[in-house]
């Protein structure tokens, strides 16, 4: 599975193992326009191959989306139509927020940290997304 954590300047990417056990960064996607960063998923769901494609959904806390939840519902939709690849909105609720938190406290400089968040935050998404499919199949540990 591929996740992708949509932001404006940049696209965090993730992948999880075969099993679908655990997610590993990828290169953040730095965006230019909508045909490149299109171009750019294409060449890593040619690559990687991924079942499904994970989108983040920035519900606000309440849990109404709001217009970068309504974005990143356009963004997934862009992609089932053009790539043609299967797409699940997921809630990145605190994903952001727990990304800089573990960045903070690992020690990384705040302009590594820049760098460094998107890719952690889809990591943390696309793991959160892995450990709730587990729980819900029985028999499962992990």
């Amino acid at each position: 599975m591929l996740a992708l954590d949509v932001g404006s300047r940049r696209i965090g990417m993730a992948i999880s193992d075969p099993l679908g056990i655990t997610a590993q960064g990828l290169p953040t996607l730095e965006r230019t326009n909508k045909q490149v960063d299109l171009a750019a998923l294409r060449r890593m769901i040619d690559d990687h191959r991924p079942v499904l494609v994970l989108v983040g959904y920035p519900l606000h806390m309440s849990g109404r989306a709001g217009t970068q939840a309504e974005r990143a519902a356009a963004f997934a939709q862009t992609l089932r139509s053009r790539l043609g690849c299967e797409v699940l909105l997921w809630d990145e609720r605190l994903t952001t927020v727990e990304a800089q938190r573990v960045l903070r406290e690992s020690g990384v400089g705040r302009e590594k940290r820049a760098a460094a968040v998107d890719r952690l935050s889809a990591v943390l998404l696309l793991q959160n997304y892995l450990d709730s499919r587990r729980a819900e199949q029985p028999g499962l540990s992990g």
